[in-house]
């Protein structure tokens, strides 16, 4: 895929799905410098809705770590 088709695939695709927060939205928060759990989730709200997090806490770390694997 190229780059487009992968954002629009990041902004279509839930992370948080609770809050309804987009990969892209993590991912932007993440290159901004929001680069642990607690900051993402203070600065996105993912983690905050139904399930507390029990769903998108590990998509999140996983999106961290390929961020600075990148780096």
């Amino acid at each position: 895929m190229d780059n487009k088709e992968n954002i629009i695939m990041d902004k279509l695709t839930k992370v948080c799905t609770c809050k309804s927060i987009s990969k892209y939205k993590i991912k932007h928060a993440i290159e901004n410098g929001f680069d642990d759990i607690e900051a993402v989730r203070k600065k996105t709200g993912a983690g905050s809705g139904y399930c507390k997090g029990k769903n998108c806490t590990e998509p999140i770390q996983e999106l961290i770590d390929e961020y600075w694997e990148k780096k």
